[in-house]
């Protein structure tokens, strides 16, 4: 199988849709589709922050639930907006609060619907994927390799968040270690989550959330070709929410 990862779209629905047509899709019933066969896979983080986070999950329920034809996989801001609609206690703020603008901005028919569709698709997501025989890994903040084949509250953290210690840098944000720095030969790892200016690639490892809702662009990775497209963000720049690795 032939597949087109997706970087973190975080509400930028037309960048999404202007990067799918620079990778050569077709939209098709309302679902992307590709001549050459190739498979919409999403990293997680589809809302908050953007504009257009309804349609987003709209989008991403019809390809990957209704019409089975494009994967996806939670991402932490995924998590924090099912936790939401659970109803739990979740403070809308750092960038939940744009998708719950738009939710009660919806008649109360609709806002069921999209809370239906979204819950549908995150009970039904996987917490990270493995494609192409064990060669491709997918997951929306990265995975160790001696967690792949697990599915407990350790690697879900690790998914969701990243390799966090616990601790806060200045800024409030928490501390994470740079996991792929130890990431030694297969698989290859795509993942996002924490934005940079251009893709990084480390050790086999891809990360390709280069910001499109702080102005920097939105990302698709190729697989096996390992080819980058991309589209500029139409939001403002605002560098300090990049991240500049220790190389």
């Amino acid at each position: 199988m032939m597949y087109d990862c997706i970087g973190d779209v975080h509400g930028c629905y037309e960048e999404c849709m202007q990067l799918l047509d620079k990778m050569g899709y077709q939209i098709r019933d309302g679902v992307p589709w590709h001549p050459e066969r190739y498979v919409p896979v999403f990293l997680g983080d589809i809302t908050d922050r953007g504009p257009k986070s309804v349609e987003m999950i709209d989008f991403v329920w019809e390809l990957v639930v209704h019409k089975k034809a494009g994967l996806y996989v939670p991402g932490n801001h995924c998590n924090k907006l099912y936790r939401y609609f659970l109803g739990n206690k979740v403070h809308a703020t750092h960038g939940l609060e744009t998708t719950v603008a738009e939710l009660e901005a919806l008649h109360p028919k609709a806002r069921k619907r999209v809370r239906q569709r979204f819950m549908q698709l995150y009970e039904e997501a996987p917490l990270y994927l493995v494609l192409d025989e064990g060669k491709l890994v997918v997951a929306h903040a990265g995975i160790k390799r001696e967690f792949i084949g697990l599915n407990n509250k350790k690697v879900q953290t690790f998914v969701l968040y990243g390799d966090i210690t616990g601790k806060s840098l200045p800024d409030g944000r928490p501390e994470r270690l740079d996991w792929a720095i130890n990431h030694k030969g297969n698989p290859l790892i795509v993942y996002g989550h924490t934005p940079v200016l251009e893709p990084r690639v480390k050790n086999n490892t891809y990360n390709i959330d280069t910001g499109a809702v702080f102005g920097g662009k939105l990302t698709g990775f190729r697989y096996p070709e390992k080819i980058f497209f991309q589209v500029d963000s139409s939001l403002p720049f605002v560098p300090e929410k990049f991240h500049k690795y220790s190389e």
